[in-house]
């Protein structure tokens, strides 16, 4: 039977954010302190990531450390190397002679144009790390909206820069028999984001301040050249799902393509050249499970999880968000 589950049902997995609200960025740090297999599916046109190579079946790595979502665009994979001192320092990682190697792997979304012109750096990196890792973490208590990666996340770029909205970082988590499929989040995509009832919650606001069709939205964008392929890259959702179930690296990849399923329902449109969506699946394999029913499942947590981001989210930076158009 199907139950809502918080990330405190994923024992194996710590998950801490660091931001500057005034520089409108962030990130956020998914730890495995006893490692776990890990696959990524990247979708978008433009991604920025991290030690994406060794994920792939074929390769040797088996087990990965951290995932880090980030802001800063390529600027901010330098957080990820914040996250590895802060983990080698704790002796997490791969013990080779007197050396320590924590496997991180990670993806930046574009939020340069907001806020002030910083970028998340090894510090904030290290702090992220150090909140997931921290003596009073409650998996359940992990924040959601302008938090983390999320912090200068926005939605509905399709027309001009003040008609978008404050999105966020959203997690959801849901539970069948043993199985627990939690999904993390940060939405900062070019298009819309639909609601559980098909309306549109979030996106390009039209003249009367309500949420235009995406349609009709990118159509005008693309007679006003606005959303050309040869445009800056400044969107992408990046986001990660954990889970307790015993998935391969290829397992696990398959999974990741699965849940770009939730991307496409919740958001559109999405996959786009001006986008560098990316989903990475975490299995940390205390349970035996299908490999369907893990996706499923996890497709279903981060449908969920892309709502949750734009609801959560509190309107910062002259947007509103989608709690202030209710």
């Amino acid at each position: 039977m199907l139950r809502p589950a918080t990330l405190a049902d994923l024992p194996a997995f710590r998950v801490g954010h660091a931001q500057d609200n005034r520089a409108a960025t962030g990130c956020t740090a998914i730890v495995a302190p006893a490692g776990a297999s890990c696959g990524v599916a990247v979708r978008g046109g433009g991604p920025a990531t991290r030690e994406t190579d060794l994920l792939k079946p074929e390769n040797l790595i088996e087990a990965v450390h951290a995932v880090v979502l980030s802001g800063g665009s390529a600027f901010g994979l330098e957080a990820s190397c914040g996250v590895m001192d802060a983990l080698a320092e704790r002796g997490i990682g791969f013990a080779l002679g007197t050396a320590c190697v924590p496997i991180v792997t990670g993806a930046c979304l574009f939020d340069l144009l907001i806020g002030e012109p910083v970028h998340p750096d090894k510090a904030m990196g290290r702090a992220a790390a150090e909140a997931a890792l921290s003596e009073g973490y409650d998996g359940a208590a992990v924040a959601q909206g302008n938090v983390g990666a999320g912090t200068g996340a926005t939605v509905g770029k399709l027309g001009a820069p003040e008609a978008a909205m404050k999105s966020g970082l959203g997690i959801a988590a849901l539970a069948a028999g043993e199985v627990v499929a939690a999904a993390i989040v940060a939405v900062n995509a070019l298009g819309h984001v639909r609601g559980a009832d098909g309306s549109w919650i979030a996106g390009t606001r039209g003249a009367d301040g309500r949420v235009m069709d995406p349609l009709e939205a990118f159509a005008q964008a693309a007679a006003a050249q606005a959303a050309t392929a040869g445009a800056p890259v400044t969107n992408t959702t990046i986001g990660a799902v954990l889970t307790n179930a015993a998935l391969t690296k290829a397992q696990a990849t398959k999974v990741a393509s699965v849940v770009h399923d939730a991307y496409a329902r919740a958001i559109k449109p999405v996959h786009t050249m001006n986008d560098g969506d990316a989903v990475f699946a975490f299995a940390s394999g205390e349970v035996h499970s299908p490999v369907d029913v893990v996706a499923a499942l996890a497709t279903e947590a981060m449908e969920q999880a892309i709502r949750n981001a734009v609801t959560a989210a509190e309107g910062a930076y002259g947007l509103p968000a989608a709690r202030d158009l209710a």
